[in-house]
């Protein structure tokens, strides 16, 4: 049930194509996937992200635990049956919410303090302030509940700024966390089901990073991820890191860089030899007004676009070519929910039809003409080494 078959190597960088094999579906690398955080991509129906273009999603461990619990999605049938969607899902370890929420505050107005241990890490919930525990035996279980294709370990995602002597014994703790995470998986779940990626840490040490890149890469799982990146640093030393680490990865395993997705960030990774990633970015900044074309970034809140009477967007789908700027920006001022469904619509489908322009580009050898030409038009990034 699962298989990683590389279609396509570049003769001029990293980058490949392939595809990836699950229980639920074959999935065209490299990819995007989209965080149904919540078992929803916010506004957005599963029959909607499979017009849009969507192959793969990813759950939250950490949010569907405490609501509304694995438990519960586990008797209605699994999260694909309870969130009907029939294509592959990914879930994390809820590791990086569990770090990234500490200083919020909790439901019951509790400093939601943590409790690190070599067991695990103790948090208390922000909807509630009810005590929790995140254990190698309790994140397989969990994920093992929600039914998902690809399962993570739990690690700790320290902070980029993190001393080397931390970073050391959080790279150490990660470590420690996926032999036990493989052993609770070896337990608890069918491995025709289900697959377990470990995690490379390190901070933005280079001897750290390779150091964890041929620990995680020898226990022999199917796919790998690369995580603590796209937190903070400079987007140069996130693409030094994944050039440290690419090569102490073996070849025939996919790879997932976690938490991802801006559209060079995108290019320049697929560059580096990156096949899988994920993140919240589309329809978050659809929210707020936000949108891609192919320029870079914009703001549709932007006065000049007031009585732009422009398409949004190129994507035929969903009349979303026939909707004006000057409406959006309307529908956005007025807080009108059509506005953030429309920009969410758009920004995914901005990022799918990117996503299949470099696989083509790949297939065709001419990811670098690609990678040149996608340049001389963005505005918001030029990488150094054009």
């Amino acid at each position: 049930m699962f298989n990683f078959k590389i279609k396509k190597q570049s003769n001029t960088s990293r980058a490949r194509t392939g595809v990836l094999t699950l229980p639920h579906g074959e999935v065209q690398t490299p990819i995007f996937m989209p965080c149904g955080t919540k078992a929803s991509v916010k506004s957005l129906s599963p029959q909607e992200l499979v017009d849009l273009g969507c192959q793969i999603l990813l759950g939250n461990t950490y949010h569907l635990h405490l609501r509304p619990t694995s438990e519960l999605i586990a008797k209605m049938g699994g999260l694909h049956n309870f969130m009907r969607w029939d294509k592959p899902i990914l879930t994390d370890s809820g590791g990086f919410q569990v770090f990234s929420l500490k200083d919020m505050t909790t439901g019951s107005k509790k400093k939601n303090k943590l409790k690190l241990t070599e067991d695990g890490v103790e948090f208390y919930s922000y909807i509630d302030g009810s005590k929790h525990m995140f254990s190698p035996k309790n994140v397989i279980g969990i994920q093992k509940n929600l039914g998902s294709d690809i399962m993570m370990v739990i690690d700790e995602c320290a902070d980029g700024k993190s001393e080397k002597k931390y970073a050391i014994d959080a790279m150490n703790r990660t470590h420690n966390w996926a032999l036990k995470c493989f052993d609770e998986y070896k337990k608890q779940c069918d491995p025709n089901k289900q697959t377990l990626f470990p995690i490379v840490q390190g901070v933005t040490y280079e001897d750290l990073r390779i150091k964890s890149a041929k620990f995680i890469d020898a226990l022999g799982s199917f796919g790998i991820a690369i995580g603590g990146l796209s937190v903070g640093e400079p987007k140069e030393t996130m693409y030094k890191m994944v050039d440290v680490v690419v090569p102490h990865l073996s070849p025939e395993k996919p790879r997932y860089l976690m938490g991802v997705g801006t559209p060079e960030d995108l290019i320049e990774n697929v560059y580096r030899g990156i096949d899988m990633f994920d993140c919240v970015l589309p329809t978050r900044l659809a929210r707020h007004g936000a949108f891609y074309d192919e320029t870079g970034r914009k703001n549709i809140l932007n006065k000049k676009y007031e009585l732009d009477e422009s398409p949004i967007s190129n994507c035929p789908l969903f009349g979303l070519n026939t909707y004006s700027k000057a409406y959006v920006r309307h529908l956005m001022k007025e807080k009108e929910i059509l506005g953030a469904r429309i920009l969410s619509m758009h920004n995914l489908w901005f990022l799918f039809n990117l996503m299949e322009e470099i696989r083509e580009a790949i297939n065709n050898d001419r990811f670098d003409e690609f990678r040149l030409n996608f340049y001389n038009k963005w505005e918001d990034y030029k990488p150094n080494n054009l």
